[in-house]
């Protein structure tokens, strides 16, 4: 970057302090949702040979006609991948029927126990008429026809016969309505005057509830969204003519929904959340001169890379978004490439001509976004996008940001919205589909409707459970979901005396290292722990000093490390993880000085690091009463690591005795091509070999809660990964053949639901189960809302039993599945997930986080990733 262009940025960027730059297109939309249809985006300049790639004008010869029923074509989805948010994965997993082949749920898959309570949730009917069915044609034409636009130009002449209502990738066409033959010709003349014979013909007619039809109604209700002026962004869609600024941050909120139909347990419905776009309001460009600014020229391209590879993008001349990954530090927007017709254009003029886009800065690298799926029928890969960063908005919050209570605090504010208000914008969505005339029309020329109320209906309340910690029974006030009160002065299950323990503080945090150790002696004695002084040693506040006091301290004999650290510097912390974990594996515990400083709060926090330390050395804290005998509960859950080549961790833990109380932790680090299961299939074995060590027997039964699972990814897991694990409990033995049952844990749902209390909205209270309405037919699944909320509306959890040979009743499934959310020891209360899921990922964000490598199998036994 030449010092004129530093110089010209750097004085725009302090300019753009005082004013919030409008972050979106450049045209924007009045406020509401306008009849008008935007214009798709057009495409973005490929460095893939010089040429320009325009996303949908590839040329393209006639699919062969399809008859599966499963699928809509390739060409199909090609034509609608805008809408359908760029993918061709199906996310919500059609097709994947596990709940047939389960004998003891295929007639009812629903618990009884419990008491009922009236919900609300975020589901709205969609009604068609008696008999509605989709037909599927395919079209020929002859002489064949290359052009997708002209194919279609030549079919909508005979609009008069297809009608208005139609969908037409190019070679398949859907239409709400039978045409009279099953094979139809008609004839249409190009402008050139030349005669071609378009031939109908009807291949497949598809009922409502077919997973074809179920993709088709989501692609219609996303262009009833586009009818409505919202812009697409991901998966979801945000209405940029409504933005909430946050100038104070420099932040922009876009509002906008979650939608999809499928079909549910007695009908199809539209399930349609409140979602936000955060935008910041700097560009790229900014982004790298305030970076050039605070770190060293040699270092500034090395670190730049490193904060925005990886980063989404937002371009506000088209609204889409970006991965960044790579920056092309030796071009800049004077370089030429190639456009499709093979014209030649420079950056600056291509911006100019397309979008009206000013590039000021003439030497800025450019930031490059690799295409994520294969385009067109052959599967020919596109080449990269290439972005100017004076033009890319930057999306999502830094990890400063996110740090920041007052930045969290000002936008929960819009983003966190408590049920009334979280209802209220859901109900605006249908109120705008329904008061919408060319919304109404589209729908009506489908023949299908949307009713303009929630569903509602009745689930259950289970009752709450009782705490079982040394020797006493308590119970807890069940609105919270905490027991922290409850549990104080009371002694732990087991302890483990700490008798030989290091801490590690540097002179500045001296005073903070004797609050610490004063107060552990304070809060100790109640929990039944015996604690000896700690070994006292000061460092200097480097992380080399902190790794060669450990060197020289830590031996066989240590117990527990305790490094007291002034900042949470990642290199730090990683460094000292990745050392107490592989080199010398010893339990440790890593303290900021700055959470010590309040002496109100300085007793709670050492009774939480008491507590920490004594799981860390394999302690036990608290129970629930757990009816089933001989039974292994398997948490597993994945962290991809993008730092070391998008490897993916994996976290394996596997409960160890009766009480559920006991761990083995392991993690599988999966290099690309690597199999997971593989690596699981060894973490098994091994867990199973060291229950034996604790029981003198195998256990009976084993329930594997699986999470990490993402969309779309269900039927590879129950194809092959369950098959797999069978596979392994057969290889332990000829006579060995326990029940075994793989639940799918799913966080990120889109379902919300609301309790009726009073005439009002709230969040249903903990231990509420929902089995019935919102639940897929197909599945043996429910949901359950474990954890209480302080703030916004509650999130359920979606568990999917996808094999269970264990005949266990789905009351039962339900009620153990809640009692293991009481049982995760970083916290007093009731949590989202079941325990060995909330440690599985602590292991494997450790080790993908810190790391990078696997920990030694020596602190598998012990709790060490708290």
């Amino acid at each position: 970057m030449s010092g004129r262009a530093r110089a010209r940025a750097r004085g725009r960027a302090r300019g753009q302090e005082t004013t919030t730059p409008a972050v979106g297109p450049t045209t924007v939309p009045p406020p509401g949702y306008g009849p008008t249809r935007p214009q798709p985006p057009q495409a973005e300049p490929s460095a893939e040979g010089g040429e320009l790639v325009g996303r949908g004008r590839q040329k393209r010869g006639t699919a062969a006609p399809r008859s599966e029923e499963l699928q809509i074509s390739a060409g199909f989805q090609e034509m609608t991948l805008g809408e359908r948010g760029g993918r061709r994965r199906d996310f919500h997993d059609l097709g994947v029927n596990t709940r047939q082949s389960m004998e003891h749920v295929r007639e009812s898959k629903t618990g009884a126990s419990g008491t009922l309570i009236k919900l609300s949730t975020n589901h709205f009917r969609l009604s068609s008429r008696p008999q509605w069915a989709l037909y599927q044609y395919h079209i020929d034409y002859n002489p064949v026809m290359e052009s997708r636009r002209l194919r279609s130009a030549l079919l909508f002449q005979h609009e008069s016969l297809i009608g208005g209502a139609h969908a037409f990738d190019g070679s398949i066409l859907f239409l709400p309505k039978k045409l009279e033959n099953k094979v139809t010709e008609v004839f249409s003349r190009t402008r050139q005057g030349e005669d071609v014979k378009i031939t109908i013909t009807l291949t497949n007619e598809l009922p409502s509830t077919s997973p074809t039809c179920l993709q088709f109604y989501n692609i219609i209700f996303r262009r009833l969204l586009k009818i409505m002026n919202l812009q697409q962004i991901g998966r979801n869609y945000y209405n940029p003519g409504d933005p909430i600024s946050i100038p104070k941050h420099r932040l922009m909120i876009w509002p906008g929904f979650t939608t999809s139909i499928l079909q549910y347990e007695t009908s199809i419905m539209l399930c349609t959340d409140v979602s936000h776009k955060v935008l910041r309001s700097e560009t790229v460009l900014d982004f790298m001169y305030t970076l050039y600014e605070q770190v060293e020229e040699q270092r500034f391209r090395e670190i730049c890379t490193k904060e925005l590879v990886g980063l989404i993008v937002l371009t506000r001349y088209n609204n889409k978004t970006y991965r960044v990954d790579d920056i092309d530090w030796d071009a800049n927007p004077q370089g030429i490439f190639k456009k499709a017709d093979g014209s030649e254009i420079s950056f600056i003029d291509y911006y100019k001509k397309q979008y009206n886009q000013e590039i000021t800065d003439l030497n800025q690298p450019v930031l490059v976004s690799q295409p994520k799926r294969k385009r067109g029928p052959e599967g020919a890969v596109t080449g990269p996008a290439v972005l100017i960063p004076e033009l890319c908005f930057l999306t999502g919050l830094t990890d400063k940001m996110r740090s920041d209570f007052n930045v969290m605090k000002d936008l929960a504010v819009h983003t966190r919205l408590a049920p009334e208000q979280r209802m209220r914008e859901v109900g605006r969505l249908i109120d705008y589909i329904n008061k919408d005339d060319n919304v109404q029309k589209e729908l009506r020329d489908w023949g299908l409707r949307f009713e303009p109320n929630l569903l509602s209906f009745s689930a259950r309340v289970v009752q709450s459970e009782k705490i079982l910690q040394g020797g006493k029974t308590f119970e807890y006030n069940p609105q919270s979901a905490d027991w922290s009160k409850e549990m104080r002065g009371a002694s732990l299950i087991s302890v483990k005396p700490l008798e030989n323990w290091l801490l590690i503080y540097t002179r500045r945090n001296y005073d903070a290292a004797n609050t610490l150790v004063q107060n552990l002696f304070k809060v100790t004695p109640a929990m039944g722990i015996q604690m000896n002084k700690a070994i006292m040693i000061e460092v200097e506040d480097r992380t080399e000093a902190y790794l060669k006091a450990l060197k020289q301290k830590v031996d066989s004999d240590t117990q527990m490390v305790v490094c007291l650290l002034s900042s949470n510097r990642k290199d730090k912390y990683d460094a000292i993880k990745k050392y107490l974990c592989t080199d010398c594996p010893t339990p440790s515990q890593c303290v900021l000085a700055r959470t010590l400083s309040k002496p109100q709060t300085v007793m709670a926090i050492a009774t939480k690091i008491a507590l920490q330390m004594n799981c860390k050395m394999g302690g036990e804290l608290w129970s629930v009463e757990i009816p089933l005998t001989q039974l292994m509960i398997v948490g597993i859950d994945c962290y991809h690591d993008t730092t070391s080549g998008r490897r993916s961790i994996a976290g394996f833990v596997a409960s160890l005795n009766r009480g559920i109380t006991r761990w083995y932790s392991r993690c599988v680090v999966q290099d690309r091509g690597q199999e997971l299961v593989d690596g699981l299939k060894v973490c098994l074995q091994a867990a199973l070999r060291t229950w034996y060590t604790y029981n003198n027997r195998l256990p009976a039964r084993i329930i594997v809660y699986r999470d990490g699972v993402g969309d779309g990814q269900l039927k590879t897991l129950v194809n092959y990964e369950v098959p797999q694990f069978l596979e392994c409990l057969k290889a332990v033995g000829k006579d060995y053949s326990p029940k075994l049952t793989v639940i799918v844990v799913k966080k990120r749902v889109n379902t919300r639901f609301f309790a009726q209390v009073g005439g009002r909205l709230q969040n249903p209270p903990p231990g509420t189960v929902i089995d019935l309405e919102v639940t897929r037919p197909e599945w043996y699944d429910f949901f359950i809302v474990s954890q209480s909320v302080r703030t916004g509306s509650v999130s359920p959890t979606h568990y999917n039993v996808i094999y269970d040979n264990s005949a266990l009743k789905p009351d039962y499934m339900q009620r153990l599945t809640y009692k293991l959310c009481h049982m995760y020891y970083n916290w007093p209360g009731v949590i989202r997930v079941p325990a060995p899921c909330q440690y599985a990922h602590k292991l494997a964000f450790l080790v993908g986080q810190s790391i990078h490598r696997e920990p030694s199998l020596s602190l598998a036994e012990n709790l060490y990733y708290l």
